[in-house]
């Protein structure tokens, strides 16, 4: 199996912006839809303050220096990196054990949030133009 060589070409990374703003977005739209639909609000409040933590971590991440000349830095992000997640999904399986309708709906937002995040993501990634040679 071939990778078409335009996937292979280096680009330059785009800003996290546009990618944070559509997550946003996302929980904002997500509001009035618990509030018509009476699902929990804790749900929707525990899943955007994960979220805007996590992101936050990652901002502070995004901060440190990368590369061979700063392996200190870049394991602290790689950690820090698995650590966002793993924190996640900690206190989502912990809340889930103790209210399941209230997790699992915290989940699945946040779930949806970071797909959102993550594709548009990939869209400005791939709408980037290429590094020069």
């Amino acid at each position: 199996m071939q990778v078409p060589a335009t996937l292979m070409r280096p680009r330059t990374v785009p800003g996290r912006l546009v990618p944070f703003v559509a997550g946003g977005a996302l929980f904002v739209v997500a509001l009035p839809i618990f509030l018509i639909a009476g699902w929990s609000l804790k749900a929707w409040l525990l899943a955007a303050v994960l979220w805007v933590a996590s992101e936050g971590l990652g901002v502070l991440l995004g901060r440190l220096k990368l590369g061979m000349d700063n392996t200190a830095s870049s394991g602290v992000v790689a950690f820090g990196m698995m650590f966002r997640a793993i924190a996640v999904m900690i206190v989502l399986i912990a809340v889930a054990s103790q209210h399941k309708a209230l997790g699992l709906t915290a989940a699945l937002l946040y779930a949806v949030a970071y797909t959102m995040q993550l594709g548009v993501g990939l869209v400005t990634f791939f709408a980037t133009p290429e590094k020069p040679r």
